[in-house]
């Protein structure tokens, strides 16, 4: 097992889920960030960097890329369906994540995240995930909790004047859903340009657990970019430019109130990298574009007409951001800026009457304008980060406006709104000290002492109409926003120790989070239950007497994970990891909600030379730490018991297959939703299971 101490790196195949180290050593050195992990998917074999004696299984059953996140220990799958999984580290989730596509962000395209970032990065197109569980770099932008950036497949520039012809292509099959997804890269290039298309189809069927069909669980996207590039004889000047168009066709929700009838997506993003004197730079311009429709009556059992919608969102962001690197003071400092733009609407319809209508998010225009400052020294194996960014968040929003079917009373509602002051602004400050020192050649101490900051985001703020619209949620509870949010404020420390012996290796790493004014859904007023207010008679209308609305308390969270391997002979070794979070509310006798309980991995793996066999079971204790406040249902422990092979055709060809759950064991994962399908066979309002026995293949051709 290779491991280097300054840092630490996981590849991943999505279908197979293995693991292969050095590889990914190669990608994080060149990245140079002390806690990143780097997943690498798709298959590798190069004679000179990758051998099959160095393969660890994670586990993806999904279509999902942000399910690639349970390699990462700490890290965890909120899942809500089969495209819109988020992202859980250490306890923290949603708009808490900083997660970008090849270093561009952008807005979900709708106010429920049903399209999470990592939904435009299909599994097929994804070259490797770059995951900091931790807090991140301030030059990675902002953000509560870690950092996940997918970099898509490219072509890169060759050795050669003349043109080469390079690509990767995959098709994967999986029996839980009947499923499939084909996709790759094919471009040329020189040394001094390069050009690539790129593509991917995927669909699948409901998902079937240990007792029937999980109803509304079915998918299809598909992705069709291009990409191009220039690089000057003398490798100092670079540009890029990239666009992709992505649809994604009528997917199922079943742990929201309606399901995805689309999403389209077009993203364009400019890059240049340039050296001038020992001082690197670089700049990046992005705009996103999506539009998206929902309803509750075309995928599900339709209710009465005049209780049918169809919802359409739209959401436009702009990035651009600019980076300067330089030697100073015995190390490395960056200096640079970003901006974010981005506008959002909802639209609320009836498609049987066209006068009842309710944009409930009208003209919500959100900016930031960041600086920062980081220094980075390293020496012997040691070293340490020192980063400061500033922050300048503004939004506002054009109001409401209703049509002439609708009820007085959302209609006075909107009202208000639009005549309320809805101008908004933060300045926020972020520290972030990361150190790291060599104790010896096999083990290295880390610390990180750190500030971060999240400013609300719009539903947290502009929802003025009770909906289930929550951010992704998910909990059944109706909410309305507030104007008057605080950002949340986090003061975090972490301790980890690195070991990596020549037959053994840990790295546990110890947590603490203390939030203030954390946004969680608190009661509407002081007499839950009392419907004695218009928010809380529209609420009551539609079902929940009891509307949440997003406030401030505090929170603390701590915990520990960490992952280990043993090496039993040249052929045979053991691997592992573990995860515990603890998170609860300060201000009130109670948890926070969606917290992923604990759980551990152990997997054994016998490698045969050009293949290789891994047998392995996923540990996940019982939740019941449970929210109050949302309304959460305690979850039972379980086991489950997976097989994996491989095996490497050539050098550019590999084939892997493996069965999930293989006892058909019948499980709820405790960040899985709430059923809200009436005609499956899963209980309405019960929390949706997991995935029963599922068998997959997939081939990887690279060129």
């Amino acid at each position: 097992m290779i491991f280097n101490h300054s840092r630490l790196a996981l590849v991943a195949l999505a279908s197979s889920t293995m693991l292969s180290m050095p590889a990914a050593a190669e990608s994080a050195n060149a990245d140079s960030d002390t806690l990143t992990e780097i997943l690498v998917v798709g298959a590798r074999r190069d004679q000179t960097t990758l051998t099959t004696s160095e393969v660890k299984p994670v586990r993806v059953a999904k279509a999902d890329a942000a399910a690639l996140a349970t390699a990462v220990p700490g890290g965890a799958l909120i899942n809500n369906g089969a495209l819109s999984g988020q992202v859980q580290f250490r306890g923290l989730m949603g708009a808490r994540v900083g997660v970008s596509i090849d270093g561009q962000r952008f807005g979900s395209g709708g106010p429920n995240l049903m399209d999470p970032p990592l939904q435009y990065a299909p599994l097929p197109l994804v070259e490797s995930l770059e995951v900091s569980r931790s807090v991140g770099s301030v030059s990675k932008g902002p953000g509560l909790a870690g950092n996940v950036n997918a970099t898509l497949k490219k072509v890169d520039f060759s050795g050669s004047s003349s043109a080469d012809l390079s690509g990767s292509l995959s098709a994967t099959v999986r029996s839980a859903d009947e499923s499939m997804a084909l996709g790759g890269v094919v471009g040329a290039s020189t040394d001094t340009w390069r050009i690539h298309v790129l593509a991917s189809y995927e669909e699948g069927d409901d998902l079937r657990s240990g007792r029937g069909d999980i109803t509304n669980t079915f998918h299809e996207r598909s992705v069709a970019g291009v990409g191009m590039g220039w690089r000057s004889q003398d490798g100092k000047h670079e540009l890029g430019l990239d666009y992709r168009h992505q649809k994604v066709d009528d997917t199922g929700n079943p742990p929201f109130a309606m399901d995805i009838e689309f999403f389209n997506g077009d993203f364009v993003q400019a890059k240049y990298r340039g050296k001038y004197d020992g001082m690197n730079v670089e700049a990046n311009v992005g705009y996103a574009d999506i539009s998206h429709a929902m309803t509750n009556y075309l995928s599900r059992p339709a209710p009465m007409p005049m209780m049918q919608r169809r919802s359409l969102a739209w959401a436009e962001t702009w990035t651009a951001d600019l980076m300067a690197t330089t030697d100073f003071a015995g190390g490395k400092l960056k200096v640079g800026g970003d901006y974010e733009s981005s506008t959002h609407d909802l639209k609320i319809t009836n498609p049987n009457n066209a006068d009842f209508f309710l944009q409930s998010f009208k003209g919500i225009e959100m900016e930031r304008i960041g600086g920062f400052g980081e220094w980075r020294m390293e020496e012997g194996g040691s070293g340490y980060e020192i980063g400061v960014r500033y922050d300048h968040y503004s939004s506002t929003t054009e109001g409401a406006s209703v049509g002439s079917a609708v009820p007085m009373g959302p209609a006075m509602l909107a009202m208000a709104f639009t005549n309320a002051d809805t101008d908004v602004t933060h300045d926020l400050v972020d520290i972030v000290f990361q150190g790291w020192y060599a104790l010896s050649e096999q083990a290295t101490l880390r610390a990180t002492l750190a500030r971060k900051n999240r400013a609300p985001g719009y539903v947290e703020q502009y929802a003025w109409l009770p909906t289930p619209a929550s951010g992704g949620l998910a909990d059944g509870n109706t909410y309305v926003g507030d104007v008057a949010l605080k950002a949340e404020t986090a003061l975090i420390a972490e301790l980890g120790v690195d070991y990596a012996g020549d037959r053994f290796y840990a790295r546990p790493t110890v947590f603490y989070r203390k939030v203030d004014d954390f946004i969680q859904g608190v009661a509407y007023d002081d007499t839950p239950g009392v419907v004695n207010t218009p928010v809380e008679m529209i609420s009551a209308m539609n079902g929940d007497p009891t509307p949440l609305r997003f406030g401030n308390v505090d929170a603390t969270l701590y915990g520990i994970d960490l992952d280990m391997g043993v090496t039993i002979s040249d052929r045979l070794h053991l691997d592992g990891s573990f995860s515990y979070v603890r998170a609860k509310r300060d201000d009130i006798s109670d948890n926070l909600y969606r917290i992923a309980p604990a759980r551990g991995t152990i997997a054994l793996t016998y490698e045969g030379g050009d293949w290789y066999v891994t047998a392995a079971t996923r540990l996940v204790a019982a939740q019941n730490k449970v929210s109050a406040t949302n309304s959460e249902v305690a979850t039972d422990g379980y086991a489950l018991a997976d097989i994996y092979a491989g095996y490497w055709l050539s050098d550019s060809v590999s084939l892997t297959a493996g069965v999930e759950n293989l006892f058909d064991r019948f499980y709820q994962d405790h960040l899985a939703g709430y059923n809200r399908i009436s005609d499956s066979d899963v209980p309405l309002g019960s929390r949706l299971p997991g995935v029963g026995t599922n068998a997959f293949l997939r081939l990887d051709y690279r060129f």
